[in-house]
């Protein structure tokens, strides 16, 4: 098996950002990401309020210069390879992945999450043939087409935001009558002639070989119509990808966030977490970057100065 000092289950900018203080650190640092490097960041159309880059920044650019760096300092990148089994019972932790097994004195969990569905029924009968969950991977289809997204949070108004320069009509349904996204992008919204559907939920996908129409339900008045679209892009929130730590052993809280302490620590020595993974409520690239630094600076000190980092777990 491969051995490393530190291993990094994740490459969103948690997982990155912890590359680049574990690899600058000194540390043998392995960043393993199931699909390809970014996570959610890598699907965002345009980032504003990333500190350093007034102007924006797109998600795709971000991350390419996060790997970079990370790679600069010696940090190595796996991408397209899944972790399947942790083993963390004994001092050296094994990590199994499709691939290979591999070995490391200490680990960070910064799995990120995954898109959650809107669980309606068509849905998943027609992901990848109009519904979406990726408004940057799929939007060029839908040039000159009437698209509806749904959700209320940032992510939803900036890919409502990327779809409007694509698409003929772009529709944005909430269930509530406020979004949540910052007002600078709602203002955007408004100037982009985006339409609001407020107090509308989604409640069936049709189509034939594509999408066709949805269901929408106005649940302030009990109405349900028809309304003919061509696609539907959903961003209703995010599932941690916790389960492959669950089973290891590294407790989580009922909605299957990582529990971590002040110092990204987890009940398991030697195991830490950053991200969007864990319970951290405010789920951000700041915030994500911000755990990923204490954690890596911890995983340091856990393995070169061991006295003292792991006397505390005794």
């Amino acid at each position: 098996m491969e051995q490393w000092e530190l291993i990094i289950i994740g490459a969103g900018p948690a997982g990155l950002t912890a590359g680049i203080y574990g690899a600058r650190s000194g540390l043998r640092t392995l960043i393993m990401e199931g699909k390809v490097a970014g996570g959610l960041v890598s699907v965002s159309p345009w980032i504003e309020n990333y500190p350093g880059f007034p102007e924006g920044i797109t998600g795709t650019g971000l991350t390419e210069r996060m790997v970079n760096q990370c790679r600069k300092f010696g940090a190595e990148v796996h991408e397209v390879e899944s972790v399947i089994e942790l083993n963390l019972a004994a001092e050296k932790k094994a990590v199994r992945t499709e691939a290979s097994e591999y070995l490391a004195e200490v680990i960070i969990i910064a799995s990120g999450s995954e898109p959650r569905p809107l669980g309606v029924p068509g849905e998943s009968a027609f992901a990848g043939r109009g519904v979406s969950y990726c408004a940057v991977c799929d939007g060029a289809f839908f040039k000159g087409k009437r698209v509806l997204v749904v959700g209320g949070g940032n992510t939803a108004v900036m890919s409502a935001l990327y779809l409007a320069n694509i698409a003929s009509e772009v529709y944005l349904a909430h269930r509530r009558d406020q979004l949540r996204a910052e007002q600078a992008y709602v203002k955007e919204l408004v100037e982009k002639g985006v339409t609001f559907l407020w107090n509308t939920e989604v409640k069936e996908v049709h189509g034939n070989v594509k999408v066709e129409s949805v269901t929408l339900f106005e649940n302030k008045t009990g109405e349900k119509r028809q309304m003919a679209v061509d696609g539907v892009f959903i961003f209703i929130g995010e599932t941690p990808n916790s389960e492959f730590a669950k089973r290891a052993g590294v407790k989580t809280d009922d909605r299957g966030y990582i529990l971590v302490d002040s110092l990204q620590r987890t009940n398991i020595p030697g195991v830490y977490a950053a991200g969007d993974v864990t319970t951290c409520p405010v789920k951000q690239i700041g915030t994500a970057i911000g755990q990923a630094v204490v954690a890596a600076t911890e995983a340091f000190g856990y393995v070169k100065r061991p006295y003292y980092y792991r006397s505390e777990y005794r």
